[in-house]
Formats: structure tokens, C-alpha cells, sequence
């Protein structure tokens, strides 16, 4: 039995979703992406009107003559939200933390998903591997999801996304779209971890930021206590302090937007204060303008 308060976030997650999933699926949602997966069907005889791209060089080798492959568009796309549900996500300086604005982000993404017709699975994680929920279609299962995003509670505090990248490609059989929702701090690497998941499939990385990642908002001094780990952190206080407190802020911020960039990811930073659905529609539209440029 869900306890009232969960079940009233995933009604009102529900009805904030469907009045405003139509912003993201008329059009963008499904352009946004590399391209649909293809599954093999045959081999036949090559034709002039054929690409030679698509010659089977070992069958046409065998039979003596060219022979290409034929595929057939998939139906579906299949989507995995692989969000991450570590200690630092519970903290929120403005009304929401990142954890309730990676349940809100999902649950546009799931319903997007399922508006289409889509699979969509879940895989949560900390530094294990929490839950994982397999891609299927329907209501009920994007319900489900969106119900152990908001219910589920965590068993570990720290952080391994290579852990989760590396767990999603064993994973997933067959080219998936994959969204990251993270804050993307770790101090472990995980940059080899994302170039090899997106080289097979579509990644998308949306970076979680609380105003207090980009700015610390005070001159006091202060002792802040690190979520995931229990170590204190003492901040001095002072304006040549939060200079230099600021500055590694956006040091930290560029090396996690440069991960991305030499992975070839796709990268939105959405923050916890602002509303999440709005820099969604501007990504995917601006994916989308850039996919079809390139033909």
C-alpha cells in the first residue's frame, strides 16, 4: 500500500505531465534522436537501385555474387532512465531537491515514452546498482516507474556512475536511448564507461544542479557535511574565499561538461530551482534542428 503523500505526488506528477507532454512529443521527441533502432531480417541478391554499403562481403563471398542485408525499422524506440539516487541528491537549497526534480524529469520522459508508444525501463543507482526495472509499454508499468522513483529508498549513499554505465551496456541487447540523470559528481572516472555505452546507443546526459553547485549563497563561515561520504568540509568565509570557492564551482562544472563532450554525449544541465520541462523542449528542438542538418 503506498503511503497517501506518494500517491498524491504521482497523481499530481500525472496531471502536470499529460497537460505538457504534447510540448515535447509534437515532433521534437521523436526527431531528437540518432536514429531508430533496425533489426536484421535477410539477406537477398544485390540490385543496382541497392546501397553498396549494405553488401554482405562474407555471404557474398560464399554465393559468388553480391548479397546485402536487409533490415526493417524497429516499431519502437526502447528508452532506459538511469537515474541516480546517492546521498547528495537528497539535498535541496530552493523547494526541490535533485532527487524530486530527477522524479519530475523522468516522469516527462516516461510518459513521453509511452505517448509514443515506447519501452521505457528504469535503473537506479548509488555506488551499486539499486533497482532495475527492464523497458516494457503501457500505463501501468510507466506508473510503476514513477512510483519507485518517489518511494524507493536507496540501501547505499556513495556514487559509481562507471558502475551504472558499465551495468547498462551488459544490459541492454538491443540500441537504446539512454538518459542520464545525475548531478554527474564522482570521483571516480567514468568517461571511458560513456564513450563505450554511446557508441552503441543514444545518450543523453541531464546534469542535476542545485544553486548551491554553481554559487555558494553566503559570505559566513561554515562547516557543511558531505552527504555520501560524513566528512566535513569548513568553508572560512569571506569574499577572497567564496572567490576561490566559486571559481572551483566552474572548474568542476567545465571538467563535467568536457567528459561529455569528448564522449560525444549530449549534455542538459537542468537546475533544481527553475522548472524542468522548459529546457527539455529547447533541448529537444535544438537536437533536432542539429540531427537534421546533418541529413
Amino acid at each position: 500500500m503506498l503511503p497517501p503523500e506518494i500517491a498524491k505526488q504521482i497523481r499530481l506528477l500525472e496531471i502536470r505531465t499529460n497537460r505538457t507532454v504534447d510540448e515535447i512529443t509534437g515532433g521534437a521527441y521523436r526527431s531528437a534522436f540518432k536514429g531508430r533502432g533496425i533489426e536484421f531480417e535477410e539477406v537477398r541478391e544485390y540490385t543496382v537501385e541497392d546501397d553498396v554499403r549494405d553488401i554482405d562481403w562474407n555471404v557474398s563471398a560464399r554465393m559468388g555474387t553480391p548479397y546485402v542485408k536487409k533490415f526493417v525499422e524497429e516499431r519502437e524506440l526502447s528508452v532506459l532512465l538511469l537515474v541516480d539516487v546517492s546521498a547528495s541528491g537528497v539535498f535541496g537549497s530552493s523547494e526541490r531537491s535533485k532527487r524530486r526534480t530527477a522524479a519530475e524529469l523522468a516522469a516527462i520522459l516516461a510518459f513521453s515514452a509511452a505517448h509514443n508508444g515506447d519501452k521505457v525501463g528504469l535503473l537506479m543507482f548509488s555506488d551499486r546498482i539499486e533497482l532495475y526495472v527492464p523497458p516494457k509499454s503501457g500505463r501501468s508499468h510507466t506508473l510503476r516507474l514513477i512510483r519507485e522513483m518517489l518511494a524507493f529508498e536507496p540501501v547505499s549513499k556513495g556514487t559509481n556512475i562507471d558502475l551504472a554505465l558499465r551495468e547498462s551496456a551488459q544490459l541492454l541487447k538491443k540500441r537504446s536511448v539512454v538518459f542520464l540523470l545525475s548531478d554527474l559528481i564522482d570521483s571516480q572516472s567514468y568517461e571511458a564507461s560513456l564513450k563505450i555505452l554511446n557508441r552503441k546507443h543514444d545518450v543523453i546526459a541531464v546534469g542535476l544542479l542545485d544553486p548551491t553547485d554553481t554559487r555558494w549563497p553566503s559570505l559566513l563561515p561554515v562547516v557543511v557535511e558531505d552527504a555520501e561520504t560524513g566528512r566535513q568540509i569548513r568553508f572560512g568565509g569571506g569574499k577572497r574565499a567564496l572567490r576561490k570557492l566559486d571559481e572551483a564551482f566552474a572548474s568542476a562544472r567545465r571538467a563535467r561538461q568536457e567528459i561529455c563532450r569528448r564522449a560525444r554525449v549530449d549534455m542538459v544541465e537542468i537546475g533544481s530551482n527553475r522548472d524542468v520541462l522548459r529546457p527539455m523542449v529547447e533541448f529537444f528542438a535544438r537536437r533536432r534542428r542539429r540531427l537534421e542538418s546533418r541529413g
